[in-house]
């Protein structure tokens, strides 16, 4: 049977051959050991990276294409004041939030190639009932009920990519998957200019249906998800058994349980709540998420303050080149970050690219000099992002603990969001929302990469130095390897 064949259920690896993993290349010379391994990436970013990039594009699309429906007269139609337009933007993070935390357990405890696609088909439901709405309680509504259906995407597919690929190898593929986010800031801008000529077919006005195409076009794509979107490694049916099994084995030579057939245990939910890089993982990703959402929501708005252009669609088009350098500079940075196996550096380098960008925004009425900031803002957020979720992801292990701290790191970040929606209103200068950003920026990245990094060398130390060999005396290899991150071999990725 072919790679490219599916594998017959019969073919599934059982769960006994989990418990006994074993070298599917044994006997092979070096040089067809590399070929097969060059051979299994190729088909796992051919076949999971591409859509799952353009999953998370339409996500991120969707929720903040309502900043450009504020350019194109949202707040006019639906009569709403700034704290209400806030309010509006705020409710999608407290629901995001509330719904994440959940969101790895689920996917593990149910199917990927099933959970995925519904919550899809569900957001993209409520995208499109945004395009109906007629009073501002309808807008609040539909951004609460966005919230809880994206929740699951972006934690659950983080997750899910670290449960494929070794450690040295997750950073690029998180910053790929994450580029999306820039590029929906592109697609967005380019797409609401060309939807806004809409205006007032069938009645409906250019923001509507803004809300209504992309809906529609996220609920397309949802279904198609059906057949797109694939389970874990010991269940994949695009793969041979063979190459289920050289997933696997490359996962415990990279010493990672994902590797591990795992049982749900309470044990795995306090290990997370009591690691100490939980909390630290929480004070760094806040740094870049909050400010995120603020460049994202209130971009437009922004450029619009700036006075290049009255009409809409320019500034809906000036937009796009700041998400379009970000997403180069995310995909870029990910990929050194992989070839040095290195993350703090590139945090803590990065976040003085964007402190830079909003220094310039906050301190000049220059039109020329602000738009430049926007470029140094955006460059210096989005990298920061992916960086910090394969961080989180490397120092992890455990299936399902990796899944709980990611789930809640990300949670904690998306309530910062709660935060970006309310720092934007005093236009034009909008100096409290800049500080603001700054201020997340220095103590949440660039501080808390450095207090991490210094915590992990000194554990790494203690390792080499065997002052942590007696954690594992008296355990019984099934035991040790039960460990996860705590045991004395594994060492920390700074």
């Amino acid at each position: 049977m072919s790679d490219t064949e599916k594998a017959p259920v019969a073919d599934n690896i059982s769960n006994s051959e989990l418990d006994q993993i074993v070298d599917p290349d044994a006997g092979l010379s070096d040089a067809e050991r590399a070929e097969n391994e060059r051979r299994l990436l190729r088909k796992l970013d051919l076949v999971l990276i591409p859509w799952l990039t353009l999953l998370y594009l339409m996500c991120f699309l969707d929720r903040t294409n309502i900043g450009n429906a504020k350019v194109a007269n949202l707040t006019k139609d639906i009569p709403m004041s700034t704290t209400q337009y806030n309010a509006s933007l705020t409710i999608f993070f407290i629901s995001y939030a509330i719904f994440e935390a959940l969101a790895n357990f689920l996917l593990k405890r149910t199917r990927p190639s099933i959970f995925i696609p519904i919550i899809i088909i569900l957001w993209g439901a409520c995208m499109l009932g945004m395009g109906f709405i007629k009073n501002w309680s309808g807008l609040m509504a539909a951004r609460w009920f966005l919230g809880a259906c994206e929740a699951g995407l972006f934690p659950g597919v983080n997750y899910y990519l670290s449960c494929w690929y070794k450690r040295n190898e997750f950073g690029v593929r998180a910053a790929i998957f994450f580029s999306a986010a820039a590029l929906a800031g592109s697609f967005g801008g380019l797409l609401a200019a060309a939807i806004e000529k809409l205006d007032g077919k069938r009645g409906l006005a250019g923001w509507a249906w803004i809300f209504i195409i992309e809906g529609a076009l996220t609920i397309l794509i949802g279904f198609i998800s059906f057949f797109m979107v694939h389970d874990f490694p010991d269940e994949a049916n695009f793969l041979s058994k063979d190459d289920r099994m050289r997933v696997l084995y490359r996962l415990k030579q990279d010493k990672q349980s994902s590797a591990e057939h795992e049982t749900f245990k309470m044990l795995y939910f306090w290990q997370a709540v009591k690691d100490w890089k939980t909390y630290a993982g929480m004070l760094v990703y806040m740094g870049p998420l909050m400010p995120l959402y603020s460049f994202s929501l209130f971009l437009p708005s922004i450029i619009q303050q700036m006075n290049f252009s009255s009409a809409t669609a320019v500034t809906q088009l000036l937009s796009v080149p700041p998400y379009a350098a970000a997403a180069v500079a995310t995909v870029v940075a990910g990929l050194y970050s992989d070839r040095i196996q290195k993350r703090a550096i590139f945090n803590i380098c990065i976040s003085l690219v964007g402190i830079a960008g909003f220094i310039m925004l906050l301190a000049s009425t220059n039109p020329g000099v602000q738009y430049a900031g926007t470029f140094l803002g955006a460059m210096g957020i989005y990298p920061c992002i992916p960086i910090t979720i394969a961080w989180v992801a490397n120092n992890v292990e455990g299936v399902y603990k990796r899944g709980i701290v990611l789930g809640t790191v990300i949670g904690w970040g998306n309530i910062n969001g709660v935060v970006s929606s309310n720092i934007y209103y005093d236009s034009p200068r909008y100096i409290q929302g800049h500080a603001t950003i700054i201020g997340y920026m220095f103590i949440g990245v660039f501080g808390g990469s450095i207090l991490m990094a210094t915590m992990l060398s000194r554990e790494n130390k203690k390792r080499l130095n065997g002052e942590r060999n007696y954690w594992v005396e008296g355990k019984s290899q099934r035991e040790i390897e039960e460990m996860g991150d705590m045991r004395p071999d594994f060492m920390y990725t700074i």
